[in-house]
């Protein structure tokens, strides 16, 4: 079986240093000098300040949404969150988790991100924030959004959990808007097995959200906010300290898989279109195809070679509604013909091949 993604590996040799430390050291988490380490390194890294590492991507989304202010216990009157309906589930159910209304705007049918016109139609009186997300690393309008919200006295928070190592005009992504988050979980380009991030514009709101990951402790014996526990732990940590030592290479690797794809794949399958001046990452490599009934087509072409793919991001979450309500008529079509085909650094170029040939030709395999 070829899985639609597999967890990048690094040496063990490297990790079982890192967990001998923690093993002499006996300080397995609260703050622990391997989580210090990675904050540096990966500030460093992306080129980014006042980075916070939480214990997963969804509960980075419900601090920053709490440090800045939007979300608190039962809003009156009701808030509501403008926000994409093509995207994972946790974006629009970590505002509902929030008591946050999502109002869902539609994207835009070249990028696959936010539409700033469409957020402009979608802001009442209740608005407070705007969530756009990088739609698989590619970035959204941080110029028309960042201008938007400060025209309605917005907050914006980007769901970035894409987009880890991309530069915009020679700036990190994450330095956009008033935070920027990402997940590190296992499937993700950098991984911590699981884990996440916030990057804030603002180093009082990192001040307060590190209180709030701590209980809402400021200090031993000093409770001063309401908080929750979001820490991440050592072994994470030492995880991901590997994983970006050896960053280059797997993003190398990523990119040469990709490519393979883009020479291997018939005319007239398309991608989304790269943003100008917008770094990849070769995190996904993702299709729209003619249809809904292709797509159904090739995935049961792929599974009967023992290839896994996936309709990311499919339903569109304007359909479900228990998360919020449309229509979003570009974001429907989109998530309906939509294909995420495999990418991982050790995919070899035969396998590329046998994969695009199915997707050239699905008839052919089932």
């Amino acid at each position: 079986m070829i899985p639609v993604t597999k967890p990048y590996l690094p040496s063990r040799e490297k990790l079982n240093a890192y967990i001998d430390g923690i093993y002499e050291r006996s300080w397995l988490t609260n703050n622990g000098p391997l989580v210090q380490e990675l904050t540096l390194r990966l500030e460093q890294f992306l080129g980014v300040e006042n980075l916070l590492l939480v214990s997963n991507g969804t509960l980075a989304l419900q601090v920053a949404y709490r440090a800045l202010g939007i979300s608190s216990i039962n809003p009156d009157p009701p808030v509501e969150v403008v926000t994409t309906p093509f995207s994972f589930v946790a974006t629009a159910s970590s505002l509902r988790w929030e008591g946050l209304t999502p109002v869902f705007a539609d994207i835009d049918p070249r990028t696959w991100c936010l539409d700033p016109g469409r957020i402009e139609a979608a802001i009442t009186p209740a608005t407070r924030a705007i969530v756009p997300v990088h739609v698989f690393g590619n970035a959204c309008d941080v110029e028309a959004i960042d201008a938007l919200a400060a025209q309605h006295d917005l907050k914006v928070i980007y769901d970035a959990a894409h987009a880890f190592g991309v530069d915009y005009k020679g700036r990190s992504l994450l330095a956009y808007g008033d935070a920027a988050t990402l997940s590190f979980h296992a499937t993700k380009l950098f991984h911590t097995v699981e884990g996440g991030a916030i990057v804030f514009k603002h180093k009082d709101d990192l001040q307060r959200a590190r209180e709030m990951i701590n209980f809402g402790l400021a200090g031993p014996n000093n409770i001063e906010s309401l908080g929750i526990n979001a820490k991440m732990n050592e072994f994470q940590a030492a995880m991901g300290l590997c994983v970006l030592d050896e960053m280059e290479s797997n993003s190398s690797r990523r990119r040469d898989v990709f490519e393979r794809y883009c020479k291997s794949l018939r005319a007239g399958i398309d991608m989304p279109d790269l943003r100008p001046y917008t770094t990849r990452n070769y995190a996904y490599f993702p299709l729209l195809l003619e249809d809904q009934e292709t797509v159904v087509e090739v995935v049961d072409a792929l599974a009967q070679q023992g290839v896994q793919s996936r309709r990311y991001f499919y339903p569109s979450l304007d359909t479900v509604s228990l998360l919020g309500s449309g229509p979003c008529e570009t974001s429907r079509n989109i998530a309906g013909r939509v294909l995420c085909l495999p990418i991982y650094a050790d995919l070899s170029h035969f396998e590329v091949s046998r994969i695009s040939a199915v997707v050239n030709e699905p008839g052919s395999f089932v």
